[in-house]
């Protein structure tokens, strides 16, 4: 998968997690959940088209970095989206699994890169 494969796969993915906000409860938890896991889900794709535009290898690491916590944060708020029952889980687990797979991709891209660094 190139950098314009995965800038559009993470902005598709924080697309998908838009329209499942909608979805989510109009009550206090339902606000609180979805400004917590839109920020984190748009930051994975705006901080990994910050990570493409790096000016060295230790700055895409460290933006590469900031992609993982917030993919992996995304991935937490979708658990709880589950666990707490607020949506059916058939709606929610295909994000999960897309967050599932996006911080291993990322996982991977960080460990690949420092091993051409070195």
């Amino acid at each position: 998968m190139n950098k314009t494969d995965l800038k559009n796969r993470t902005k598709k993915f924080a697309l998908e997690i838009i329209k499942m906000i909608e979805l989510l409860p109009n009550k206090k938890i339902g606000h609180i959940i979805a400004n917590q896991i839109l920020r984190s889900s748009t930051s994975v794709a705006a901080n990994y088209r910050a990570a493409c535009r790096g000016r060295s290898q230790a700055e895409f690491i460290a933006k590469l970095g900031i992609v993982l916590e917030e993919a992996d944060e995304s991935q937490f708020w979708l658990e709880l989206i589950i666990d707490a029952k607020l949506l059916d889980k058939k709606i929610v687990e295909p994000l999960y699994n897309e967050a599932d797979e996006l911080v291993a991709i990322f996982v991977s891209s960080i460990r690949t890169t420092k091993q051409r660094k070195s």
